[in-house]
């Protein structure tokens, strides 16, 4: 008989193959989403070097922190000198806040 998974397992083994796709270097580092109960937060991580160049998180999960953190993101990463990124959305589904947040990032300078 198989044992149920719990939805923190499914997404840990989504996550796990978009990684096995995607990584962060020094020119392009990984921007990695993470969606909790009560916030989102952004990391830009250089996987070859395993440093975390800057981080941010928004006070909120909806949409509009979601807007506010994707600008926040996109002005933290500029200041450390990062134009290009790869988005990783760490195994959560690309909904309404994960695109809000990608729009807004794209619109305050950042590229992936």
């Amino acid at each position: 008989m198989m044992a149920t998974k719990s939805k923190k397992d499914l997404r840990t083994r989504r996550h796990l193959r978009v990684r096995n796709k995607i990584a962060g270097t020094a020119e392009r580092p990984r921007m990695a989403v993470f969606r909790s109960n009560t916030r989102l937060e952004v990391q830009f991580i250089d996987d070859d070097a395993r440093l975390t160049l800057c981080g941010v998180s928004s006070k909120g999960k909806n949409a509009e922190a979601a807007k506010e953190l994707g600008a926040k993101a996109a002005e933290a990463a500029k200041g450390k000198g990062i134009e290009t990124v790869v988005f990783d959305r760490g195994g959560f589904a690309f909904g309404s806040n994960l695109k809000a947040l990608a729009d807004s990032a794209r619109e305050a300078g950042l590229k992936f």
